[in-house]
This record gives structure tokens, sequence and C-alpha cells, in this order.
């Protein structure tokens, strides 16, 4: 949780960082991100190193970490369900930044950042919930699967 809620800080508080420091932030984000001015909030009147769509995403998957790790039984699965209904509640999940997207190439709608970011959120949040499944799930031996980083039995 930690880790998600960091870096979420670190991207809001990039524009106050020290020279050195926000450009290493700056040039992380350039990795994942467009980094376009007019779609990107601004701290102190400079750009954070995100745009609105892919912040609201980062704090979606803080926000699904959160949830699970403030659980009282936080050593089971999160998602217990089968692969398909995963797939419908990812589809489901990607709708508003599909939405956002798809209007916004077709010229059919403009949204604000704030529009942006809250499309991100489901995503995001479901992407937390997964990876924290991933991590929650037990790892036994003798189940019929491969135990990770193990030779497969002859």
């Amino acid at each position: 949780m930690l880790v998600s809620a960091g870096w979420v800080i670190v991207l809001i508080a990039t524009p106050m960082l020290p020279g050195w420091a926000g450009a290493v932030v700056y040039g992380l984000g350039s990795f994942v991100c467009h980094q376009l001015p007019d779609r990107s909030f601004h701290v102190a009147g400079f750009q954070l190193p995100v745009c609105a769509r892919c912040l609201g995403i980062y704090v979606g998957a803080s926000l699904g970490v959160a949830s699970v790790w403030l659980r009282s039984d936080r050593g089971r699965t999160v998602l217990p369900m089968p692969a398909r209904e995963l797939r419908w509640l990812a589809a489901v999940a990607a709708t508003p930044t599909l939405v956002t997207v798809a209007f916004e190439m077709v010229g059919a709608w403009y949204p604000s950042n704030n529009a942006r970011a809250f499309a991100g959120l489901p995503l995001g949040m479901l992407v937390g919930l997964v990876v924290m499944n991933a991590l929650a799930r037990p790892r036994e031996r003798g189940s019929g699967g491969a135990v990770p980083g193990e030779a497969e039995p002859r």
C-alpha cells in the first residue's frame, strides 16, 4: 500500500521537488504517458509528470490496494471469481476510460481533466485489486501447478 500511495504522492509533489529529483520523476512519467500540458493537472503553475487520466488510474490503483490492505482477512484472495467473470469486470472497469478516449479521438467530446481522472479511477482500482489478489494467492506445492522459480517435475 505504501508503494502505490507513495507513488501518487510523488506524482503530485513533483513540481515542488528539487530540479534533479523532479527531472527523474518527469522522465519516468514519460515512459508511460504522453504528458500533454492541456491534458494534465498543474500544481503551483507546473505540470504534473503524468496526464489527468494516468493520475486517475494511479489513484484508483492506490485505492484498490488500500481497500484490500485495510481488510481484516488480507490473506485470502480478493477476487474469488472465475476468469470469465474477471474479464467481464475488466471490461466494465475500462469502459469509462475507453469512452472518453474514443470520444476524444473522433472529436465528439473533449472532457475536462477532472472527467479524465475520474474515468481512470475504476480501471486503476481493478488493477490494484488484481495485483493484490495475485499477491494474496497462496503458492501451494502439490496443487498441480508449478511453483514460480522451480523446475517442472519430470
